[in-house]
């Protein structure tokens, strides 16, 4: 099978690379705007014409799209993450190859949701900010085209590799100085978020699994599980070994950001876990602290209902939170 990878080198391209590199009936090309992709690409810039003629070339028989942006103002995501699915389609349309489509959505598509509920693909999508607005219209665009064509609606992946800019990712690096420092205590703010984590090596099987089979329209992939940011920053103290106290502030609204403090030699320091603040925001006064919002825009908490994953792609995740945390902690501690 001859698969054409879109986004290689992110986050999760990167374990789809590496799961598909191990199906020996795979041959694999990787498309991407870097000096190490196969080929040169700007989706966002490049034309459908010219990404027809190279798919004629190719003739692949899937092209999956990992590639897209998670920061940035709404024009920046909306180039990113619709204009570039929107070359992908009409080259496709136009391209004689008729390969199958798997675009890579993201369950920040659904928007808030009822505590206590699983979302389900049928579910209305009521996103809560520019990016999950500029995903689900990219999600239209796949549905729309007429295509063969698949989107895995991927709630919260997690594991190695986890951006140091993503709420988990930031806190494994306020607990790493806290430890690096000999501090006791780490204070932290905003834990009430619950979230359905997923980890980003099951996440590639599910690619790989949709990639082989006939399965078409919108399909979750998560763990069927929300959990409360307030455990999880408990598992992952646990498998740090940090023996500190964990206090979570009070009177900051849920959701929240995540705020982590410290105190080092009487010097009061501050670490956000959460979307960077800007540089009027360095300073807050102990008695009010910065709010942020959880930076996904699915407010208090969101759960998959993953049940059609197991029945048309025989998926189900197999990495569990705690293994998926350990593997954070590992490559923070090595900043250590």
């Amino acid at each position: 099978m001859r698969v054409l990878l879109i986004g290689a080198n992110g986050y999760i391209g990167r374990f789809v690379t590496d799961r598909l590199l191990a199906d020996p009936a795979v041959q694999l090309t990787a498309l991407g705007r870097g000096d190490d992709a196969d080929v040169r690409f700007d989706l966002a810039t490049g034309s459908p014409g010219a990404l027809t003629r190279f798919l004629d070339a190719v003739h692949p028989g899937v092209v999956i799209n990992c590639a897209g942006a998670t920061r940035g103002g709404a024009r920046e995501l909306t180039r990113h993450n619709t204009v570039a699915v929107a070359t992908i389609c009409e080259a496709l349309r136009r391209s004689g190859c008729g390969a199958r489509l798997v675009q890579i959505g993201c369950g920040s598509e659904y928007g808030p949701s009822q505590p206590g509920s699983s979302t389900a693909e049928d579910a209305v999508p009521r996103p809560g900010g520019p990016y999950g607005v500029s995903k689900l219209a990219a999600t239209e665009l796949v549905l729309g085209s007429g295509l063969d064509a698949v989107v895995l609606r991927v709630f919260s992946p997690v594991g190695p590799g986890t951006p140091a800019g993503s709420p988990l990712g930031r806190l494994a690096e306020a607990m790493r100085r806290a430890m690096q420092s000999g501090d006791g205590e780490l204070k932290l703010g905003g834990l009430g978020a619950q979230r359905d984590f997923v980890d980003v090596r099951d996440v590639a099987r599910a690619v790989h699994a949709a990639s082989l089979s006939a399965a078409q329209g919108v399909i979750n992939i998560g763990s069927g599980r929300a959990v409360r940011l307030r455990d999880a920053a408990g598992i992952l103290a646990r498998v740090a070994g940090y023996g500190g106290a964990l206090n979570e502030l009070d009177g900051l609204p849920h959701p929240g950001p995540l705020h982590a403090t410290h105190t080092a030699h009487a010097t009061h320091l501050r670490a956000t876990i959460g979307h960077p603040r800007a540089e009027t925001d360095h300073h807050p006064t102990a008695a009010s602290p910065a709010v942020f919002p959880y930076p996904d825009g699915c407010g208090a908490w969101q759960q998959a209902d993953v049940r059609t994953a197991r029945d048309r792609l025989g998926w189900r995740p197999r990495i569990n939170l705690e293994e998926s945390l350990a593997d954070i902690w590992m490559e923070a501690a090595c900043r250590i």
